[in-house]
């Protein structure tokens, strides 16, 4: 084994200070990459040239392409028109919900972000549960395990794999196809929902249904959207006589209706006005909730009804605006606060009318219920003011947030360019980002998405993530940093067996996934283990696939954001992660371990 140089120290050092500074998280990821990226030219570890490579490397393009491919498919409503068949297949079976809700997140998990694929199902699980009287701890951790495993269904399924043929380029090593993992992909998947079916009720906490306490003023649980409907009133010329100031937010306490828009004289419209909005004398309001509660409010307000939407029938027609369902997201800055303390009405002019947690719908005091990850909020707004809103991206929006700006006349070109992508990779073995990127950019060309809403939908802090790990790869590779290392650790393992090596290497995996990104691990990973690999004469592919795949391991602790995202919802703690994610990770390790070795015969 060669001695240690200096270059191989000072890599050592900035991968320490990586993994040092991603599991402290004194700052984001990103910015963690993007000093990599910058400090290892400065200690002339890599080139300028190698150090910027990252931003122009096929697994960055790859992963660009595919979200923007995604977006296009989400645009068009193509995904959403999938949930309401499956939730009807999925019938009155808690297992059966399992079943056919987890099939369907791992296939779109496949081409798209889990995290979206999770929040898109997670208000439907929660009135399954509800309806069926299922305790929802039971349902949304199998759905989201579900979830991350079907990220290692297609190469584009999670960003590890994507990046995997990308590390292998500099070994001249032979890239994977497309669906060269898709038979380990759904072995996966099926063990991980067989395993819930079959030892749920050991691994999964009892849970006792959703919760019977309810606020004051709530009368019962329902399905958000199913509570209420716009009604238009005339309040009387002597309605501010002789009382004090009726505001908004007085209505929605008192009898539970929300106003959507109200005149202001002499003749001005306002949409989703302010809780603290007077209501005058002689004036028109549109209000959204239940009949009689509208009634109620009428008769003791002494407000006429009346028979139709008449003053504001157009500013409150489906063209203009609508009711939608968003999710708390994960590390979304409304985490912990109040819709008062974001002042939410205010800055979109958005009317926040019910919140949906564990099973429990809230009406009346929603203002001053600090959110959680998971929540699922009903709003009313325009269109256009909820666009704003969903772009802030502290939501994720579980429903079409637009008639207009949502395009289902563009299904097909979406679908097709999809499959003209898919197409150019197998049937034309066109390189994966070349392909990707004709389909991203064919569903610009026929107006899918604008070349506006393309740049939004790219999350550019992973893509910095990616790009600024990748000259650390290099690095390591380069010095021979990743050579000492792998010497180091055959000679205190001594001589194994191929298996024994590739099940060693997927543990590792493991534990520097729940650590640190698993980008970061894949980077810091892949070529360590191909130096290992090849130093024990095995094949290093299947060392590096090891590694793509198990780092999408990550069950154990909530730390991947699907699983955030269903801790709040699922009453789910720390422990009940641990406990079902580590039978899981055992699962998941003997699974692939078993299924390279039939496939590949290592």
């Amino acid at each position: 084994m060669q001695p240690l140089t200096t270059e191989m120290i000072l890599v050592m050092v900035m991968i320490g200070v990586a993994v040092f500074l991603f599991i402290v998280e004194w700052v984001r990821v990103d910015v963690v990459a993007i000093l990599m990226m910058v400090a290892l030219p400065l200690l002339h570890l890599v080139t300028p040239k190698e150090a910027f490579v990252g931003l122009s490397s096929n697994a960055v393009v790859s992963i660009i392409a595919v979200i923007i491919i995604g977006a296009g498919l989400d645009k068009t409503g193509v995904i959403n028109r999938m949930v309401a068949p499956i939730i009807r297949l999925a019938g009155n079976s808690a297992s059966r919900v399992v079943i056919f809700i987890s099939l369907a997140v791992a296939g779109i998990s496949s081409f798209m972000q889990n995290i979206g694929a999770a929040a898109l199902f997670l208000p439907a699980i929660q009135r399954i549960s509800k309806r069926l009287k299922i305790p929802l701890s039971r349902l949304l951790m199998p759905i989201g395990f579900s979830a991350i495993l079907g990220g290692t269904i297609t190469l584009v399924g999670c960003s590890p794999l994507i990046l995997l043929n990308d590390l292998l380029a500099p070994f001249n090593l032979k890239p994977f196809g497309l669906f060269d993992v898709t038979p380990i992909g759904l072995t996966l998947v099926a063990s991980g929902i067989a395993c819930f079916i079959f030892l749920g009720r050991f691994i999964l906490p009892s849970g006792a249904g959703p919760d019977k306490e309810s606020d004051t003023a709530e009368a019962e649980v329902e399905p958000l959207m199913a509570f209420g409907e716009m009604y238009e009133l005339h309040t009387p010329p002597d309605f501010t006589h002789y009382r004090d100031p009726v505001l908004v937010e007085d209505l929605r306490r008192r009898y539970l209706v929300h106003t959507l828009a109200i005149t202001e004289p002499p003749d001005f419209k306002v949409i989703s006005p302010p809780p603290d909005t007077e209501i005058r004398s002689d004036i028109d309001l549109v209000v959204y909730g239940r009949l009689e509660d509208v009634q109620r409010m009428a008769e003791n307000e002494g407000m006429e009804l009346k028979d139709s939407l008449q003053i504001f029938q157009s500013d409150v027609s489906e063209e203009r605006g609508g009711i939608v369902e968003a999710v708390v997201a994960p590390r979304s800055s409304l985490e912990g606060k109040t819709l008062k303390e974001v002042n939410l009405q205010d800055r979109f002019r958005v009317t926040p009318l019910a919140v949906y947690r564990k099973g429990q719908t809230y009406r009346a005091e929603i203002d001053d219920l600090p959110l959680s990850v998971g929540d699922a909020v009903l709003l009313y707004g325009s269109w256009s003011r909820l666009s704003l809103l969903q772009a802030e991206k502290s939501f994720l929006f579980t429903t079409p947030i637009d008639t207009e700006q949502m395009r289902p006349e563009k299904a097909a070109f979406a679908a097709f360019w999809l499959v003209l992508a898919l197409t150019m990779v197998m049937g034309f073995h066109i390189q994966l980002s070349v392909s990707l990127m004709t389909g991203a950019l064919g569903m610009i060309i026929t107006r899918v998405l604008s070349i506006d809403e393309a740049y939004q939908s790219v999350d550019w802090r992973t893509i910095f993530l990616l790009a600024g790990l990748i000259p650390l790869g290099i690095a390591t590779e380069k010095t021979g940093a990743a050579a000492w290392i792998a010497h180091a650790v055959l000679q205190t393992i001594g001589t194994v067996q191929p298996i024994v090596l590739l099940t060693v290497i997927g543990i590792l995996s493991t534990i520097f996934t729940l650590v640190i990104s698993n980008v970061g691990a894949t980077v810091l990973l892949v070529p360590l283990v191909v130096n290992m690999a090849m130093a024990a004469h095995t094949d290093p592919r299947m060392a590096a696939l090891v590694v793509g795949l198990a780092t999408s391991n990550s069950f154990i602790l909530p730390t991947h954001q699907v699983n955030a995202l269903y801790m709040g919802p699922g009453g789910y703690r720390s422990v009940d992660f641990m406990k079902a994610g580590l039978v899981m990770t055992v699962v998941f390790i003997v699974v692939m371990i078993g299924m390279i070795y039939l496939i590949y015969g290592v």
